[in-house]
């Protein structure tokens, strides 16, 4: 099958992560591969670099030069939280045009592959052949009909990690910890820290996501039972916890304190970068079971993302191996798709990456399967077993 001529465009929305690079890399390097397009370009800061006509030129970029932007974290080209409606798209495909690109690759979220089909349909309504597809990317691994997202893996790592080290310190120097890990409505990476634990006795003992509903006066009981019993509590929560109405203890708590809430470009309420969670809990806790306990909690919030130390190497593989895969259904002449990760086998692990209508995957929302929840306080074995390959082996610790 012929494929158009031109040029292609590569750009990187929504929260940077420690493997969004090696997506990028990916994309690049098999369009030098292929030959299908004339000059790559990089779009600064995402649809406002294309809108502007703020691009880089990606074309000739050296085979070392790009392995060393796969294994730095961030987004090197630059971010945005713009949430492009019809409008704004129309301007951003005449900018694409006057470039004459015919292939537009856009790695992130589900935001992201909504205005890849925005766009897409725009130009198919101008009669112009642009062809756009979207790479997935999001620490919260929240994208439909994928089994897990690059960015994940990494940020799970990140949460396992800083779990172990933070229920050691605990055990050390016994208390009630607490600590807010990122997830407005998937609870994927909160859940992660229950691998923190697995094959010696440290913690969270306590894990709390957003798909269950959160009860202060339950909480309290939790916490009161697994104090008495370990002398010391554990607590992993998700920071979009919310009430049986839905609304997050966050938000609450921000309209009680200041009788506002801060929203991003996509109307979401601001729920990272505060420790306003943290800090009531803490006081909650104070007050139902007694100020002489010790209690502190930290809020992780933005950390998590790019954090280089603990980058997964099937993150980082997958991530790359995506872009690829974009450029391949190109190739294959797809009119246009969201690359979708499927695992294939759990012994060996092995996945598959399947492109699918934009549509498909587009302003939609996967979240932690009910069965992997266990008691609303905590996660299941199967939910262990899943998360596993895409974090890797965790530092092995001993004890006297």
């Amino acid at each position: 099958m012929s494929q158009p001529a031109g040029n292609a465009v590569i750009a990187q929305s929504g929260g940077p992560t420690v493997v969004i690079n090696s997506s990028l890399v990916g994309v690049v390097e098999a369009i030098q591969e292929s030959g299908i397009a004339g000059s790559i370009y990089g779009a600064r800061h995402a649809v406002k670099g294309m809108l502007d006509g703020d691009l880089c030129d990606l074309t000739d970029l050296s085979a070392e030069h790009l392995n060393l932007i796969a294994a730095t974290p961030g987004a090197t080209l630059g971010t945005s939280r713009d949430k492009p409606d019809e409008e704004y798209c129309q301007k951003i495909f005449q900018q694409l045009a006057e470039k004459d690109i015919r292939w537009f690759f856009y790695i992130g979220g589900n935001d992201s592959s909504d205005t890849c089909r925005i766009v897409s349909e725009v130009a198919a309504r101008d009669g112009y052949d642009l062809k756009a597809f979207h790479v997935p990317k999001t620490i919260d691994n929240d994208l439909v009909l994928n089994d897990h997202t690059p960015g994940f893996g990494s940020a799970a790592r990140f949460v396992a990690c800083a779990l172990m080290g933070d229920s050691l310190d605990n055990r050390a120097l016994p208390g009630i910890k607490i600590d807010v890990i990122m997830g407005r409505h998937a609870g994927f990476l909160t859940a992660a820290s229950a691998l923190a634990r697995v094959g010696h006795d440290t913690g969270p003992h306590l894990i709390y996501l957003p798909e269950s509903v959160f009860d202060v006066d339950r909480f309290i009981a939790d916490v009161d039972r697994v104090y008495g019993s370990h002398g010391r509590c554990m607590i992993a929560v998700s920071e979009g916890i919310h009430d049986a109405e839905g609304v997050p203890i966050a938000q609450m708590l921000a309209e009680h304190l200041s009788g506002e809430v801060e929203r991003d470009a996509h109307g979401n309420v601001q729920l990272s970068g505060s420790g306003v969670l943290g800090d009531f809990l803490a006081k909650l806790i104070h007050e139902r079971l007694g100020h002489q306990l010790r209690v502190r909690s930290d809020t992780f919030g933005y950390l998590q993302r790019s954090f280089a130390g603990c980058v997964s190497d099937v993150d980082a593989a997958e991530a790359r191996a995506s872009g690829r895969a974009a450029v391949q259904a190109a190739m294959d002449g797809v009119d246009g798709a969201s690359i979708t990760i499927r695992r294939t086998s759990d012994s060996p692990y092995t996945v598959d990456y399947v492109p699918v209508p934009l549509r498909e995957v587009a302003g939609k929302t996967r979240t932690v399967p009910t069965s992997w929840i266990e008691n609303g306080c905590d996660v299941t074995d199967e939910f262990i077993e899943y998360a596993r390959p895409l974090v890797g082996p965790l530092p092995q610790i001993g004890s006297v």
